[in-house]
């Protein structure tokens, strides 16, 4: 995976628009979208500017770059080119690569953690591994975000299949999401879809957050507190 990831640092964005070429929509309003779903969601938080968040598997630091020097966030991801790339992006974050097994970094360490799209990526045999890692560095109480895709949407399917990069793709649900952050040490744990409508702008955006109940959207997030 991080070799595939390293091929795509310089052109992350221009591969994943030709695979939803056919929506009309680009990439950067699906970044748009999420990234005002986790400032939201750390303003609900009442997350501090000095709190540590991390991103993990945070490519060429795209959220970083949206989200500005709101939050201390931390990119962490296996593919060296595309930390490079997120390092010149946005030098006002951290980013560092890492090999996939153990996050270089000290238990209870993070108020908060998000993945976007990158469990789809994890073999199911390091799925349990991966959460493990997370929980490990979250604070008591601290919150995992999952963002992935909705595999009953059949345009997301369609987009998945023509990405050139998601080739080794393992779709989960979001039943499935919610169970594996149950049986992985996490509670209070809820979901919601995301992009039943089209994120062509902030009315769009809202209006998408009143239906965040339909199993329709094109994605969805799925969230738990570290016990």
């Amino acid at each position: 995976m991080k070799a595939e990831f390293d091929e795509f640092a310089q052109d992350y964005a221009s591969a994943v628009n030709t695979s939803i070429d056919f929506s009309g929509m680009k990439v950067e309003h699906f970044v748009k979208g999420k990234a005002a779903h986790i400032d939201r969601f750390l303003q609900t938080e009442g997350v501090a500017r000095d709190d540590r968040i991390l991103d993990v598997g945070c490519g060429v630091g795209q959220y970083e770059q949206m989200l500005g020097g709101r939050y201390a966030l931390t990119g962490i991801d296996m593919s060296p080119s595309s930390i490079e790339e997120a390092k010149d992006k946005v030098p006002a974050s951290k980013f560092l690569s890492y090999d996939g097994t153990a996050l270089p970094f000290e238990s209870n360490s993070f108020r908060c953690a998000f993945t976007i799209c990158v469990v789809h990526h994890v073999p199911l045999e390091a799925r349990t591994n991966f959460i493990s890692e997370v929980r490990r560095v979250l604070k008591p109480g601290g919150a995992f975000l999952i963002y992935e895709h909705n595999p009953w949407n059949p345009m997301t399917r369609w987009a998945v299949e023509r990405c050139v990069f998601d080739k080794d793709a393992i779709l989960l649900s979001r039943n499935y999401a919610v169970a594996w952050l149950r049986n992985n040490g996490f509670g209070d744990i809820r979901s919601e879809f995301l992009f039943s409508l089209p994120p062509m702008n902030d009315l769009m955006l809202r209006l998408d957050h009143a239906t965040r109940r339909l199993p329709t959207g094109a994605q969805y997030v799925a969230w738990g507190r570290k016990a």
